[in-house]
């Protein structure tokens, strides 16, 4: 009998080990969360680590203000415990998703408590402009609401929750000393943007910019601007001397071109609303910022 008896005993460190609080829990202990753009979903990771099951409903490179849900974006709220969103009005489609998928997870909005800037031109969309993470001060907000949510839903892994939030708004802070530092090369003159559509307005009010233009002169890239309006936009770039137009990586730029081409300015691609493949060069949100300054100083120092 000894030798069965030390074969379990030996097995014992094992199996206790296995179940240990630095073991990775399987996909059934996880807890099961959706975000809806891969901006939120990468915060959402960062705080969540190993202890959620994290699914994004937006593809990579898809259009937030354009996405329409699939059949398996409907299976995976319907399963969902926490529901995380960039809320402000830009997930249209995620209302009657909810209401689809049973109204079971519980939705949290990550900008709520942000103080949203008004829409330009009196945009009716929203309550505000939703583009809140192109400042990283504003993304602490998102931190916050996440950590809450976390250990609200999963309070065995509040600590964990806790300390990986704790050092990601460390790595916020030092992003934001970063761009501080990185636009001072700008004189403040040449501090004016132009893009597709008016996304840059956190990151512009929090660094000295001035968002002078849009060739769509709303939120979202589902708006149509008139002839007139792109007159007018072309004549300011000429009037402010605006050395290139920041047009979204993954729209169509076709009328970008064209005003490029009539004043003679630069193209320049950003990411705007989506983050590039996990191996791209936008490919977290910490990258994606750096990436959208880099373009940004080098363009118009």
């Amino acid at each position: 009998m000894r030798k069965p008896l030390l074969l379990l005993l030996a097995a014992v460190p094992l199996a206790v080990a296995s179940c240990g609080p630095h073991a990775t829990p399987s996909p059934e202990e996880r807890l099961r969360v959706v975000a809806t753009t891969t901006l939120v979903a990468d915060v959402v990771h960062q705080v969540g680590g190993e202890h959620i099951a994290l699914t994004t409903l937006l593809p990579v490179g898809v259009d937030p203000h354009a996405f329409e849900p699939r059949p398996q974006d409907l299976a995976a709220v319907a399963e969902a415990e926490v529901v995380f969103a960039n809320g402000a009005g830009l997930e249209a489609f995620l209302p009657p998703l909810l209401e689809s998928a049973g109204g079971k997870a519980r939705l949290v909005e990550v900008s709520e408590g942000i103080a949203l800037l008004p829409l330009p031109g009196g945009d009716e969309h929203g309550t505000g402009d939703p583009h809140t993470w192109m400042d990283p001060n504003n993304v602490l907000v998102w931190v916050e609401n996440i950590t809450r949510a976390l250990t609200e839903a999963d309070p065995a892994h509040a600590e964990d929750y806790r300390a990986n939030a704790e050092a990601y708004a460390g790595e916020l802070r030092a992003l934001d000393a970063w761009i501080r530092e990185q636009v001072t090369q700008i004189p403040p003159a040449r501090r004016k943007l132009v893009t597709d559509h008016a996304v840059f307005g956190y990151f512009a009010q929090e660094y000295g910019f001035e968002q002078i233009g849009a060739v769509i002169a709303s939120f979202s890239t589902d708006a149509a601007p008139s002839a007139r309006e792109l007159a007018t936009l072309e004549d300011t770039i000429r009037q402010y001397e605006v050395p290139a137009i920041f047009v979204g990586a993954n729209v169509n730029s076709a009328l970008a071109e064209q005003i490029a081409a009539d004043t003679g300015v630069r193209l320049v691609r950003v990411y705007t609303g989506s983050l590039s493949e996990p191996t791209g060069e936008a490919g977290s949100y910490l990258a994606f910022m750096r990436y959208n300054v880099s373009a940004i100083v080098e363009a118009l120092k």
